[in-house]
């Protein structure tokens, strides 16, 4: 049995998420603890309580999701749990991968969430609100969209996330343009994406360069297992290429299908979820039918994990 643990993206952010962590693993309230300590802020109030506007905001969102998956591993760790020992490689769906390699060992907790709050303030700041623009393209192949995307300009494929889901991101024109395209080129739908800016585009160069500078000041090692990276899905273990490939990500297309099934042809018979939510789950199960799911995100699936992975 060869294991891989996922880590989930923006999207899955839910009030009370992570509360339950909290309150059963003393291991699990201290991330919570770290991270509000690290960002001067009360993010755990706001995960616990709402209100869920202010959740969903990406430097709150980016930070928050991290600290349930966070959480979640400290649990695991505290009873006796290696990552080292019983995980072959990890990835995550974009701010995901930032997860993924805080379990890792490559950066820091607090470390991790001061890098997410820069790449959300970053990201919220590189295009006014309403310029950019993000749509979800379903049942029309990578092909087809790709000509959409140049044929309309001025937007780009921002993640494909499998099962027939791919989401376009650029100018609003551009997005809306070319989502006129794809419906004509054959796609099912079209569908417009409540997102408050164009993400994985190249409009987020701005943040980009702001992630090359903050990557560049902070303390980086060698993760314990190696991380399958989003924008080449090859898995890296050099702390300076895994910085390089997290400035590429911002404006780079995020590969979760190609990630998926990268880990089918090389062994991987479980993929866990460890966070909130579960996303990256149903998404696998579309990509690779004969790879195993399980979920790392209440205490109960914590207990569970432990017993599978003794």
């Amino acid at each position: 049995m060869s294991i891989a643990f996922t880590f989930p993206g923006q999207g899955s952010q839910a009030v009370g998420m992570g509360k339950e962590l909290a309150e059963a693993f003393p291991e699990a309230r201290a991330v919570f603890e770290e991270v509000d300590a690290a960002l001067g802020q009360k993010l755990s109030a706001l995960m616990w309580e709402g209100p869920e506007d202010q959740l969903t905001l990406t430097a709150n969102a980016q930070p928050a999701l991290m600290a349930v998956s966070l959480a979640a591993i400290r649990a695991l760790e505290a009873r006796g749990f290696s990552l080292k020992d019983k995980v072959k490689y990890v990835a995550g769906h974009s701010l995901g991968e930032y997860s993924a390699l805080a379990a890792a060992g490559t950066f820091s907790i607090a470390d991790t969430a001061r890098l997410l709050r820069i790449r959300g303030n970053a990201m919220q700041a590189a295009v006014p609100v309403g310029a950019g623009a993000m749509a979800a393209i379903l049942g029309l192949d990578q092909a087809g969209v790709e000509a959409a995307c140049a044929e309309a300009g001025d937007c780009q494929i921002a993640n494909d996330n499998g099962g027939g889901q791919l989401v376009i991101s650029g100018s609003k024109a551009g997005v809306e343009g070319a989502s006129k395209l794809c419906v004509e080129k054959g796609a099912k739908r079209a569908i417009p994406l409540p997102v408050s800016a164009p993400f994985h585009s190249k409009l987020m160069q701005p943040a980009a360069d702001a992630m090359r500078e903050a990557l560049a000041n902070v303390q980086k090692n060698p993760p314990v297992v190696p991380v399958v990276a989003n924008v080449v899905v090859t898995p890296l273990t050099d702390p300076e290429e895994i910085a390089k490939r997290l400035v590429e990500q911002v404006t780079g297309r995020v590969r979760w299908r190609e990630t998926v099934e990268w880990f089918a042809a090389n062994g991987v018979t479980t993929l866990y979820e460890v966070g909130s939510g579960k996303v990256l789950s149903g998404l696998a199960r579309r990509i690779a039918k004969d790879v195993a799911t399980a979920n790392i995100g209440t205490a109960a699936e914590v207990e569970a994990a432990l017993a599978a992975l003794k």
